[in-house]
């Protein structure tokens, strides 16, 4: 179990990161159609996984915004940006943003993507949301790096995340 703060308040999640070096763990997420997303659908690719609690929280906000500017420069990389939104809120921050270089995903059914990825956050006001995390996955399906944001309203290190690539 991770443990992070909210405003300087300890809260946990139900686990840990994947580690670096092994498998990504296997999702099965609910892209903005509706539709099914899986890790399987993205191999061949770079991933960056931007994962948070809310798209209606300034941070969250700004980390789909910073991730969809970097991805317009980014070769076989795709930016997963995951929370437990629903995808029809997903939808229409991107399209409200005119943000088209990020796949948002939405883990609202069944939280099992939280689970397994170790970021669902266990305690506190935010529990059963995500926390601010990134995961970033070669094109074999390999972690490559992993940040857990210590402080949940603080921004994810971007440059590490991109240098990881």
């Amino acid at each position: 179990m991770a443990k992070i703060t909210l405003k300087g308040n300890p809260i946990k999640t139900i686990g840990k990161l994947p580690k670096v070096g092994k498998k990504a763990p296997k999702f099965n997420l609910v892209q903005t159609d509706l539709s099914k997303a899986k890790l399987k659908s993205f191999k061949g690719s770079k991933l960056i996984l931007n994962i948070f609690p809310s798209l209606d929280t300034g941070t969250c906000a700004a980390s789909v915004r910073r991730f969809n500017k970097e991805a317009s420069e980014l070769e076989n990389t795709k930016v997963l940006c995951i929370s437990r939104d629903l995808p029809f809120a997903q939808a229409r921050f991107c399209g409200a943003e005119g943000l088209d270089n990020v796949i948002t995903l939405s883990d609202f059914a069944k939280g099992k993507f939280g689970k397994s990825y170790g970021a669902t956050i266990k305690d506190g006001p935010l529990a059963n949301l995500l926390s601010r995390a990134i995961v970033v996955i070669d094109e074999e399906g390999i972690v490559t790096y992993t940040e857990q944001v210590p402080e949940i309203i603080d921004e994810p290190n971007y440059e590490a995340a991109l240098k990881a690539l």
